[in-house]
């Protein structure tokens, strides 16, 4: 029913769950405030109420949109996006045939990013198989609609991904999720110690890739979506892998500084600290 009710419609029931959400003790609304509080100790109270409501809504927003973002015709998804910057690079860094990898961090609409940019480009996008096989299904399918490739986050999906490059095509990664122990490192995210995914900075070390990063961002008043795509920090190149974690950090730094509202500050991006303590 989703696909069906206008963008307008959907947006308007995610705003009165996200305010539910926000004025019950909810575990979203728990971990938002705990995420915000450490990312921006200098915000007032105001602030840190304002921006706690507006990401629980914005993250409902994602949740009603997955209709129109897995269930339309690909060209009316597409359609829902009505402006784009920075598409001239990335299409002339796939030109070159030397790969890319794209960053796509839980900001906006990473659904309708992942799709828009990958219209024109062979895609192949790494993700986390759900526990449940039927869900599992219709995201495959969903996603594979429109010639987007999946590979699951295990060594035959790693595999697939290297291949991919290799024949200079697109690999998208959502940077943000907390890796495996033995896949990551710590850096810094908006100054707090994140166990953050080595797997961008191994994959730029045995191909030529170039990094970018974006997201779709929701427009005001249901006008849809722009999409933002950008190279990403320089030092992600950096064959120290410190340095390296620290860029991809920092390149999302930037595009969240943009949207702080849309990001999904509802996920425990801190749940692994390396002196063992607990955040949440």
């Amino acid at each position: 029913m989703g696909c069906l009710l206008p963008l307008s419609a959907l947006q308007a029931i995610a705003k009165a769950w996200g305010t539910l959400l926000y004025r019950l003790p909810t575990r979203a609304k728990i971990t938002t405030e705990k995420n915000l509080t450490a990312c921006f100790p200098d915000k007032s109270e105001a602030e840190f109420a304002e921006l706690t409501k507006s990401s629980l809504i914005h993250t409902a927003s994602t949740a009603m949109e997955m209709g129109k973002s897995w269930l339309l015709p690909m060209e009316k998804t597409l359609s829902l996006v009505v402006d784009c910057e920075g598409q001239d690079k990335f299409n002339a860094a796939y030109e070159s045939g030397n790969g890319i990898i794209l960053l796509a961090p839980h900001l906006g609409n990473w659904e309708i990013f992942g799709f828009y940019l990958s219209d024109s480009a062979s895609t192949t996008f790494l993700y986390q198989p759900p526990k449940y096989r039927a869900l599992d299904r219709l995201i495959t399918r969903s996603r594979s609609r429109g010639g987007l490739n999946m590979a699951p986050t295990n060594q035959t999906g790693v595999a697939q991904i290297f291949r991919a490059l290799k024949q200079g095509q697109v690999v998208g990664v959502l940077p943000d999720q907390v890796p495996s122990e033995e896949g990551g490192g710590y850096a810094n995210f908006f100054g707090v110690p994140a166990f953050t995914m080595a797997l961008v900075s191994k994959l730029i070390q045995k191909t030529d890739a170039k990094v970018f990063c974006g997201f779709a961002k929701r427009l005001p008043n249901a006008k849809g979506f722009k999409v933002i795509v950008q190279e990403a920090d320089q030092g992600i190149y950096s064959e120290d892998v410190s340095i390296s974690l620290s860029a991809l950090n920092s390149t999302v730094e930037q595009h969240v500084l943009s949207a702080i509202e849309q990001y999904q500050w509802e996920y425990k991006r801190f749940r692994k600290q390396a002196d063992g303590s607990k955040f949440y």
